[in-house]
């Protein structure tokens, strides 16, 4: 639990958590590989590679000939708010702001009266080459300020933020212009004027933390979807050789559709499968009919003041083990629910099962997105948790070893399919 918290607190962007994953398959042995050169592979052989800085695929190649894929993907983006350019805003009364604009759906009310930094990258010019640099600002900067309950009387009543108004972060006073820029340029290793562009987003300053009566929750930033990208990840490494070819994605940009080059719906993950069959003279259309997608975002838990908003017989609990989510929004049929719940059975897992309450529309993730370019059997599945697109959620301390033990069990898994019947060895 103290490394999934560990990779949390070091990963407050998508740049990060990508940078973070590399770090650990480099010193595993893994190969980095470059989009824009011939891949040279071989069986046995251990390999990575990005996409943006934001998202990445690894994937291992077995001894002798592999029946199909077993893939698994995550998301490496949270809701928060994205900082504009030109982004400092003087006034009123002295006041230094910083100009955002609000990213996925996120809810607004925790962000309030809560230290902030900024986290990502900035593009910094040296001579004729332009270099890609990890920010965070590793201080409290900015914070954005509640109005007083003497001034908004019906703010308990029900309230409806203004994200132009009410969630604009502050920084300082007037002495403090230009300190944004500065303070990301010493971040970046640079001068401001060195930076040509950036992607920053604001991040919660709070780290992880294991709380209750016998430390039964773990709450964090970004728990969706970094708990089901450690856990899938950590799952991919431990896994034992298989007939199937192992591969794990994290994609970006899932909260605003995944329509990026680096998302779901780019063709990052269907690239990467094309090059693996040329290399290995393997027939994509026979590998693809005999693989999966596990698809991994983590699902709503029963809330303890509102258990009406859940499904009367899907109620996830955290604790309780791997959620496979279920309705119009999901990939997961019948096959692929089976499928996985033997793999669940055979690692001893328990297995729990999400559906919208029936008047309730909720959330959707990445597997129908992807399945539009990578069309395989497909279950969506998540770890149950509380306050879901807060910039602070809670989960179950016990989940994340359920999950990482049913990843190692499907990565170790051999999937052959004929005609319906599935075989798993």
């Amino acid at each position: 639990m103290n490394d999934l918290l560990t990779f949390i607190d070091n990963s407050p962007s998508p740049f990060h958590a990508v940078d973070n994953l590399c770090r650990t398959l480099t010193d595993a042995g893994y190969v980095r590989l470059a989009e824009n050169a011939p891949w040279q592979l071989t069986p046995g052989g251990k390999y990575f590679v990005t996409r943006n800085g934001s998202a990445l695929v690894t994937f291992r190649i077995p001894q002798g000939d592999f029946t199909g894929f077993l893939f698994a993907a995550t998301h490496s983006d949270a809701p928060t708010f994205r900082i504009k350019e030109n982004a400092e805003m003087e006034g009123p009364d002295g006041y230094i702001r910083l100009n955002t604009e609000g990213y996925g759906g996120m809810l607004c009310a925790p962000w309030l009266d809560r230290p902030l930094t900024v986290a990502g990258r900035a593009l910094v010019q040296r001579g004729s080459t332009i270099e890609t640099r990890l920010v965070y600002v590793d201080r409290d900067l900015l914070m954005i300020p509640n109005v007083a309950i003497h001034m908004n009387r019906n703010v308990n009543d029900g309230y409806k933020y203004d994200r132009k108004c009410d969630m604009v972060p502050l920084m300082g006073l007037g002495e403090s212009k230009g300190a944004f820029l500065s303070a990301v340029a010493q971040a970046a290793g640079c001068a401001p004027d060195d930076i040509l562009g950036y992607d920053l987003v604001l991040a919660p300053r709070q780290k992880g933390l294991i709380w209750g009566a016998s430390g039964e929750f773990v709450s964090s930033p970004r728990l969706d979807d970094l708990q089901c990208t450690y856990g899938c990840f950590q799952g991919f490494l431990a896994a034992s050789d298989s007939g199937s070819l192992p591969v794990f994605a994290l994609l970006d940009n899932e909260e605003v559709g995944s329509l990026t080059k680096q998302g779901a719906d780019g063709t990052f993950l269907s690239d990467v499968v094309d090059r693996i069959c040329t290399a290995l003279g393997r027939d994509r259309a026979s590998a693809i009919a005999n693989s999966f997608l596990v698809s991994a975002d983590n699902a709503h838990a029963v809330h303890p003041n509102h258990p009406e908003y859940t499904d009367p017989t899907n109620r996830p609990v955290m604790n309780g083990g791997v959620v496979i989510k279920h309705g119009v929004r999901y990939s997961t049929d019948g096959a692929a629910q089976a499928v996985f719940v033997a793999l669940c059975r055979r690692a001893q897992v328990p297995v729990q099962h999400f559906a919208n309450r029936s008047d309730m529309a909720g959330g959707s993730t990445l597997g129908n997105i992807a399945n539009a370019h990578v069309s395989v059997n497909t279950v969506d599945i998540g770890l149950a948790q509380l306050a879901m697109h807060s910039c602070f959620e809670t989960a179950g301390a016990k989940d994340i070893d359920y999950l990482i033990r049913a990843m190692t069990a499907y990565y170790s898994a051999s999937l052959q399919e004929e005609n319906g019947t599935f075989t798993l060895s």
